[in-house]
Order: C-alpha cells, then structure tokens, then sequence
C-alpha cells in the first residue's frame, strides 16, 4: 500500500464523531453526504445498490443494514474529521457502543418521518453516560408531508428544554438556515416554522447560562456575538446543557454542507471534550487516571475494535489518546510485557487502509498483523502504565442462546477457532461450554444476530455446522429419606465378582448443590480399601440421574451395610453395587426433578406492560415489580423458567412492535410441575428402550 502524504494533525485540528441510532435513519447515506461534500468521493454510493464506502461488507450489502461499524475520514477547512458510521439494528447494539468510546462527539440521527424511537432514546442515554457531546441531526426533511415542527417539540419533551435548533429548514425542507451565526433570516430565505431570531436568541440564552460574566453581558447588551461563546458554548456541551439539533437531507444534499461547518465550527476538538474515563488498578482499588491529548506525552492508545479480515489478517482499530504512535513504535499490550513493533499504520476509509506515518491524540488508526491484540486492549509505551484500562460501556446482555456443532465430525477445534474470531469482533456475542449438557452454546442479542452470524460462518469462513435449541439444564433431587441395596455378584468360570452394598439417601438444603457421603458400616464389612469404589459408583449414579436422566444434587448418600468375599470382591463389583443401589433408594426417596429459574428485567414502554406481565404469567413467570426510568419506560422484574424462555425476544417483539429488551441471569432451581416432570421421565424411558 502506497504511503499516504497525509501529515499528523494538531489535537486542535481534529473532529471525532460517531453516527449513531435506529436503523432506517439513514446513518450511512449521511456518511456518503458527508463524503461527497467534502470531495473524497465523487459521487455518493447507494445503499440499495451496495455501493456506499461504509457498507463494505458482503453481508452488509446483502441486507442492506450496517451490521459493523465503519470508520472514515475527510477534511474540511483543513480540519481531519473522524467519523465512525455504526448499525442501528438493535441486535448490533455491540459495535455501536464500542464506538462511543472513540469519539468527542456523538450524532445522534433521527428519521424525520418516524421521530423520537426507543433506539435513539437508549443511544442518547449512551452517549450521555460516556459524558460525549451529543448533536442530534433530523434526517430525510423533505419526505412529503412531515411536521418539522412538531417533531422539535417532541425531541424537546423527551430531551428536555436543552435540544434547540443550530439550524431550520426552509423553502419546504429544500434548504436550511443557520441560527446561531446569523441572528436574523436572510431575506427570502425565512425558516418554515418559527423564526432564525428567536431560535438564535433561545441559543444564546441557553449558552451564556453556564458562564455568569456571559449572563451579566447578555443582560446589559441585549446580546453577545457568537463568535465570542465558543468556550462556554463548549461547556454547554460538555455538560449537556445545550444539545443541539441540525436539519438535513442526505440523499438529496440540503442542510450537508451547513452540517460540516457546524462539525468543524462549534464541535469539541480532543482538547475541549471530557476526559476519557480511563482507569488505574482493578476492582475497587481502581483509581481514575487523567490522559493529556499531548503528542509528546507517553502513549496511551484504547482498542474499540477488531476485525479479521481474509487478506490483510487481524486488524485492531485503535484512538490515540496521549502520545504519538509512528511506524516504528514499540507498543505494550496491555500487562503484557512482551512489546511489538507497530510497522505499518493505517488510517481507514471503510475497507481501505491508508498508510500514514505517525498519528497524534485524537486520531483513530489501526494496526495489522497484531495477533495478541483485542477489543478494550490498552495500547501504551511505558511499562508502569501496564494496569491502565477505560471504563467499559454497558452493553446489552446476550441471552438469545444457540447450542451449535460440527456437521463433520473432528471439525471441533475449528468451530471454535471460528467462534472466537467471530466473538472478538462483537462484544454482545459470548461462547459457552456447557459441561452440564455437554454443548457449545453462543450467545446473541436476538434471533437475527445468530442468524447472521451463521450466515458468516458459512459464506466468510466456508464452514457448516448443526444447531438447536440449549438443552435446560435440568437437575434431579430427593424430598424423603429412603434406603436401597445391591448384591452384584458374577461368576464367569475363573474369578468371579462380588461386591453388597446397603445406603440410605437423605436430603440436603436445596440450592446447597452439594453432595454428602459418610461412611457409617461397622466391622469392616466393606474393607477400607474397596470404600473409593462404592463413592466412585454413587458419583457415577449421581451424574447419569435416577429417573430423567439429569444430575443428582442436594443428597447425603450414607453407606450403612454390605459384604464383601475374600476372592471375588473386586473394585468393579463395588462401583456397580453402589450405582444400582443409589438409583433403588432415590426412586423411593419422592424424586423430583429441579429447572433453572431465572430473574428477569424487562424495559418497555408503560403502556405494553400489560401485555408483557401477561405473558409471563402464561409462562408460569412471576411478576416481582415494576420500576419507572423516565421518557415513559417502566422496568418489570420478574421471575420465570428458562424451559418457558425458549424464543422469548421474539415474542417479545410480537408484543411490543420490536420496542422492549430484556436481561436474564439465573436465580435458582426449583421443583418442576407433576405434569412436566412426568412427561420428562417418559422421555427418558423411551430413549433408554432405544
């Protein structure tokens, strides 16, 4: 690859901004405006026609969503702008949220035709809780028959009274016109509704309120230029006293250009954002660690991304928040103490590397070829910075699960290899070995996220697998003492076998999870030597289950009796007499067979709780509460087995148009219905016939 003539800018120099909100907004289409506009493309690409610089990814064009985010960059009025275009689809949150913490700036894109939704709430949420700068930019102003006004109001009521207009549409959405330079419309150009002077002095009120020698002007003047508010407007922004709103129409252009120069002219450089939330130590000893956007500081760089690409190997994607990184810095991994060499470095325009020399604190670059290097890495140069991490993101929790497995036999080791490189470019996937069921099960945010990883599985990596549902790890258990014995005696013609054991079962608290076994025989009539064997053949008995075929928990096993011979008395013996005596007492000890129980948290809309509480009950949930978050969301905790939460998003989907979301951890085991227990034990019996 060529080396690029690009020189490393100054902090003051650089713009970061990530594209962010629901799908259909219409994320990648700005992008491309905003390439276009300032002339690194000619011509912007289209979605439907999988032509757009950002959605380089074949299952990306197939879909016609972004399903990772694409990093860009262009300059303007020699400002180097870094922009990461991020999916909107909430099973993509993952990719969204790890841009976050590379950028000043967030811009949160709305659909003028759809307004306020429950993903552009959650990346606002996001974004404030990063502490980022957050612009809000209506798209698609020209779709015939969209109120313009009435979607402000409606920003302004979920956002509050700090969303004010930076610009409004006019000329019927064809144009915009700037508030905040501008303190009076141009004529013929007048705003479609409301007016450039009023929305310029609610901006100028807004700013000078975080700034009492401001206010004190404001008030004796009457006004105060713009020009002069660019610190206190970056305090307003900083603290989310003022976010502004920028009108525009990406596919057909208005309001793009205007847009650059709001990005350029009043948004934060790395110097003037919140500090990143970085970290020193772990756990509760981690103390905050402050970072200085100064090239000639030591280098602390935070990895947000990695993608394995075909040709070009493991790339790791990274910001530059202290220090210069060049092509021949010797960087540390993390506590790593083994330090690689950078040599070559990249800036990214999609899938295009763009080899440059060195980059400086605001800059967002990648490294190739790094095979130690991973999501959330801390990238530095000196040895005592060896603890540093940033204060990760929340990501949704991945609940969705898939029991997954070769179609060739042998082929493990590659699934897994596969499963990893998948893993390490999406934060919301996880990998399970469940040794309970003996499966490997990955983690989703719903339905289609697996679909798609499958999808990418067999197109990317040419591999088939077979999947199912998770097995519910089902758990047996007594509720009675009961007592059982076995004589196993064998004689072929040489030496035979013998081995009698008496045992009683007791029950043990349930949840301990615990197994209990005492030796009460007297006189030796199961020498010691042979005691190992009969704990060796009630473990066995435990593992395979009594009557569904699950484990065994929660027991004291008591060996009270038995016999032994001089010749025949062998270890085996002793191990089968122990099994076929412990499954005899747990069948008459009142069996029941024990599910996982889960807690749930469910966030919705107030108004679809009824449904969803409904629901639950049918799925023999139990609702424990409902708690208010504001902007009309409600938390419902509840409580539900997991054998009822097969699918469960996508029923939740059906109730709730797509809207809600929801977390599950375990919670503990309980007895299952007389009904569901006897259909359990039947199907064990007949996979013993077979």
């Amino acid at each position: 690859m060529p080396l690029s003539n690009l020189s490393a800018p100054s902090p003051a120099e650089i713009r970061t901004l990530a594209l962010v909100g629901p799908a259909g907004t219409g994320k990648t289409t700005l992008a491309e405006a905003l390439l276009a506009a300032a002339g690194v493309i000619g011509t912007p690409g289209s979605v439907e026609r999988g032509s757009t610089v950002g959605d380089h990814d074949p299952l990306a064009r197939k879909h016609q969503h972004s399903l990772n985010s694409a990093l860009l960059h262009l300059t303007h009025r020699d400002i180097r702008i870094h922009l990461a275009d991020t999916p909107g689809l909430p099973d993509f949150a993952g990719p969204a949220l790890t841009a976050l913490e590379a950028v000043e700036t967030a811009v949160v894109v709305v659909n003028a035709a759809i307004g306020v939704e429950p993903g552009t709430r959650r990346f606002m949420e996001a974004a404030a809780q990063r502490g980022l700068d957050r612009l809000i930019v209506v798209n698609r102003i020209d779709t015939p028959g969209v109120n313009l006004a009435t979607l402000l109001d409606e920003l302004r009521e979920a956002f509050g009274k700090e969303v004010l207009p930076l610009n409004l549409p006019a000329n019927r959405g064809q144009e915009v016109v700037d508030c905040w330079f501008e303190p009076a419309a141009q004529p013929g150009h007048e705003a479609d509704f409301s007016s450039v002077a009023a929305a310029h002095r609610a901006l100028v009120e807004q700013v000078v309120e975080v700034d009492a020698a401001f206010v004190e002007r404001y008030l004796e003047d009457g006004d105060v230029d713009a020009r002069e508010l660019h610190a206190p407007l970056e305090q307003a922004l900083r603290e989310g006293h003022l976010i502004p709103v920028c009108f525009v129409s990406a596919r057909n252009g208005t309001g793009v250009a205007e847009l650059l120069d709001a990005i350029v002219s009043l948004l934060p450089n790395p110097t003037e954002g919140n500090p990143p939330p970085f970290l020193r130590g772990e756990g509760a000893a981690a103390e905050p660690f402050p970072v200085k956007p100064d090239p000639a500081l030591h280098v602390v760089a935070h990895v947000f991304k990695v993608s394995v690409d075909a040709y070009v190997g493991k790339l790791g994607v990274f910001r530059v928040h202290q220090g210069t990184v060049t092509r021949d810095s010797q960087l540390y991994i993390g506590d790593g103490r083994k330090p690689f060499k950078v040599g070559h470095l990249f800036l990214l325009q999609g899938k295009t590397l763009v080899e440059v020399p060195a980059v400086g604190p605001g800059e967002i670059a990648a490294v190739a070829k790094v095979d130690e290097i991973h999501t959330d890495a801390v990238l530095h140069d000196a040895a005592e910075d060896d603890h540093l991490h940033l204060k990760p993101p929340v990501f949704p929790v991945a609940v969705h699960g898939l029991a997954i497995e070769p179609k060739r036999h042998g082929d493990e080791q590659r699934l897994w290899e596969i499963l990893q490189k998948l893993v390490s470019e999406d934060p919301c996937l996880r990998i399970e070995q469940v040794a309970a069921t003996h499966e490997t099960v990955v983690y989703g945010l719903g339905e289609l996220h697996l679909r798609l990883l499958l999808e990418r599985m067999a197109e990317v990596y040419k591999f088939d697998v077979a999947t199912r549902p998770p097995r519910i790890p089902y758990r047996e258990s007594v509720t009675a003492v009961a007592e059982g014995h076995h004589r196993h005696k064998k004689q072929t013609g040489g030496a035979g076998q013998f081995g009698e054991v008496f045992l009683r079962v007791e029950p043990l608290e349930r949840g301990a999870g615990g197994f209990e076994f005492v030796d009460a025989t007297k006189g030796g009539v199961i020498p010691q030597q042979f005691m190992p064997a009969v704990e060796k053949g009630v473990r066995l008995a435990m593992a395979d289950g009594a009557i569904a075929g699950y484990p065994v928990v929660d027991v004291r096993v008591v060996i009270t009796d038995g016999k032994s011979h001089s010749v025949d008395s062998k270890e085996i013996a002793f191990v089968t007499a122990a099994r076929k005596a412990f499954v005899a007492a747990v069948r008459e000890a009142r069996p029941i067979v024990l599910e996982p129980v889960v807690e749930l948290e469910i966030t919705a809309a107030d108004g679809q709780v009824g449904d969803i509480t409904g629901d639950l009950s049918a799925r023999r949930g139990q609702v424990n509460g409902t708690a208010a978050l504001g902007n009309g969301q409600l938390a419902v905790r509840a409580q539900a087995p997991l054998a009822e939460l097969s699918g469960y998003q996508t029923r939740l989907n059906t109730l709730t148009g797509g809207q809600a979301r929801y977390t599950m951890s375990f919670s503990h085991y309980d007895a299952v219905p007389p009904a569901v227990q006897g259909k359990l034990v039947a199907q064990h019996q007949v996979r013993d016939e077979e």
